[in-house]
């Protein structure tokens, strides 16, 4: 009876730097950490309300408060939600915000 012998499998792995999310439509990339491919979007400034103690998400009634590190300064000066499965109905990952309004 002959023994087999599994193929060789050869594995690529990616360097950090290869690992970055999509990217905003204002050029920005999204980080890992925040998005895997479809979890981040701009939205509008109605989208979101500030308030003195943090954010409103108005899509889920979701607070994110000033000290939470799910919340990022916006490179564009426009809010991004990353949720996840990119859903309007579904947990914030990471809240890109613009300057303070107040």
């Amino acid at each position: 009876m002959a023994l087999a012998i599994p193929a060789l499998t050869l594995f690529s792995f990616a360097s950090p730097s290869t690992l970055l999310a999509h990217e905003a439509a204002s050029g920005f990339k999204y980080p890992l950490e925040c998005c895997s491919n479809h979890d981040c979007r701009q939205v509008s400034d109605a989208a979101v309300t500030e308030r003195t103690d943090g954010y409103v998400i108005q899509a889920t009634g979701e607070r994110v408060q000033y000290t939470d590190p799910r919340l990022r300064d916006s490179p564009d000066g426009v809010y991004h939600w990353c949720s996840a499965q990119g859903a309007g109905n579904t947990r914030t990952i990471c809240l890109f915000v613009p300057p303070h309004s107040f």
